[in-house]
């Protein structure tokens, strides 16, 4: 809240913070760090000291509100560097001194301060106070005029010139596009369309850029994503996820990859694998993009939300997540996991980032595995500082077994009710504590134990072993699916006066101490 970046980018140009009780100091060496900057209000809260001089080397800045806080001092002489700035409102404080002499039209407000006085050239500058009158002289208004029109005429010469070099340039940039068009994934079972050949782009024929996977084909183009509605959903070092509304009113979410380190060729093997799995609990990828300035993957937006956001409105008691529902959800993460370790080549990460926010929902709610394969496209050592930290094996390598651990964590937060994005636990920590202190019967969140108590022992064994510490104690995914599904085919066949049922459950319950570290299979 109260920041916003530039669309298809990391910068952040407008900072508002305004009336949230902030103190402190400004910190103007940071905000002097985000070079697309140009709108700053921290109004209305209570920041004292001084205006910092460093605040000059926000060069971009066109806004600047600094009004009804407890500033002192002076304000720095420095900030007439400030080309760009257009209002700067310093008001409500206990300011003294001299106003910067700006070269530019600007409007100031700073009465109800303590200013001393005013410098005594001001002709060659126009100030607007907080009433409204303008200390502009007639002849800086004539001046204005001779260089508007000045400048107007400038304006027209460049703008022929560059008509001219666009259509020069035009037909050879639409050529290049179709050929990244056709070489994105070369050799899959995508489908690559143009709404031309390179006959018709001479003659100025439109160009679809995208390739898409699957049966149902969607028709858009990058021009129609860059056009439409945007909502930035989030970012990190290699990515950043929008979700985007169509003038059609589809919605999809489109990932923009940075920073990759692998060749194009490598790049479009590893996307056209990904787009060639097909799963119930994947992810389906729609579509592709890629150019010498974009990577773009594109899905359908799962409007159901994440399992990580299904586990915070659970802690926070907004739903409730009945113990059918968890072991469907269960079985469906490992059936994906599984599919895809047996579908990928053995130098390939089964996915290298599992963890709840990167498990949707979809229109039933069934599990869809997302972002599987991407960390692939970084270097091995590169992609280990983004796998999210709580559900990070300790040998810090992107494996198979990295990723049952990863699993682990999530079948114990499915079974604790604890949620570690939002909480910070440690929680293989927390359950390998309790059950060595015989308190496993803790272990399980309320609903579970008015539920589905007697079943869950069985999944918190097999889940302590897949965060065992040593890679090789965990068992493979396929293991780990086997003993999901076990449980719910007996749960399904469960008599009360069945013998054998309670017997099971009672070797399970004895099992649960000795497998914190202990070797062996499900």
């Amino acid at each position: 809240m109260g920041i916003k970046c530039d669309v298809l980018s990391i910068h952040v140009t407008e900072i508002r913070l305004e009336n949230l009780n902030i103190n402190g100091r400004i910190d103007a060496d940071s905000l002097c760090k985000l070079p697309s900057l140009k709108f700053l209000s921290l109004a209305t809260n209570h920041i004292a000291g001084n205006i910092p001089k460093s605040l000059s080397n926000c060069l971009g800045l066109t806004y600047l509100n600094l009004s009804s806080n407890m500033l002192n001092g002076i304000v720095p002489a420095s900030l007439e560097s400030l080309k760009n700035l257009r209002s700067f409102d310093i008001s409500n404080n206990d300011l003294t001194g001299y106003i910067p002499h700006f070269k530019q039209e600007i409007e100031l407000v700073y009465n109800n301060t303590t200013i001393s006085g005013m410098p005594d050239n001001t002709t060659d500058f126009t100030m607007k106070t907080s009433d409204g009158k303008g200390a502009n002289m007639e002849e800086e208004k004539a001046h204005r005029l001779t260089w508007a029109i000045t400048t107007l005429t400038m304006v027209l010469l460049i703008a022929l010139f560059s008509l001219f070099i666009f259509f020069t340039h035009k037909k050879n940039r639409k050529a290049t596009e179709v050929k990244e068009s056709k070489e994105c994934i070369h050799g899959s079972s995508a489908s690559s369309y143009t709404a031309g050949t390179e006959d018709d782009i001479e003659k100025g024929g439109e160009v679809r850029d995208f390739v898409f996977f699957g049966e149902r084909q969607e028709g858009f183009t990058t021009d129609d994503l860059l056009t439409s509605a945007a909502d930035l959903q989030g970012q990190n070092f290699y990515s950043s996820l929008y979700k985007i509304r169509l003038k059609n009113s589809s919605i999809f979410a489109v990932k923009r990859l940075k920073n990759l380190h692998v060749s194009d060729d490598v790049f479009k093997q590893k996307i056209m694998r990904m787009g060639n799995l097909k799963h119930p609990n994947l992810l389906p990828l729609v579509a592709c993009h890629s150019s010498d300035h974009d990577k773009l993957l594109i899905y359908r937006y799962q409007k159901s939300g994440s399992l990580s956001s299904l586990l915070s409105s659970y802690a926070e008691r907004e739903v409730d997540i009945p113990w059918r529902k968890r072991l469907f959800i269960m079985r469906g993460i490992a059936r994906g996991l599984d599919y895809i370790a047996r579908e990928l080549d053995e130098d390939s990460a089964p996915h290298g980032n599992l963890k709840p926010s990167n498990i949707l929902l979809g229109e039933t709610e069934e599990p869809l595995i997302s972002e599987f394969g991407i960390l692939n496209l970084l270097y091995a050592k590169r992609a280990l500082l983004y796998s999210s930290y709580g559900y990070r094996a300790p040998e810090k390598e992107l494996t198979k077994k990295a990723d049952v651990f990863s699993f682990g964590v999530i079948l114990l937060e499915l079974l604790t009710g604890k949620v570690v994005q939002k909480s910070g636990i440690d929680l293989p920590k927390w359950v390998k504590f309790m059950v060595r202190e015989e308190w496993t019967a803790e272990v399980f969140d309320a609903e579970l134990n008015r539920e589905g108590s007697r079943w869950a022992f069985p999944l918190l064994n097999v889940a302590l072993k897949c965060v065992s510490h040593l890679p090789e104690h965990r068992p493979d995914i396929s293991e780990v699916l086997e003993k999901i599904e076990h449980v719910l085919n007996s749960e399904e066949d469960y008599s009360m006066s069945s013998p054998s049922s309670v017997e099971s459950n009672q070797q399970d319950r004895m099992v649960m101490h000795k497998t914190s570290e202990t070797p062996g299979n499900c």
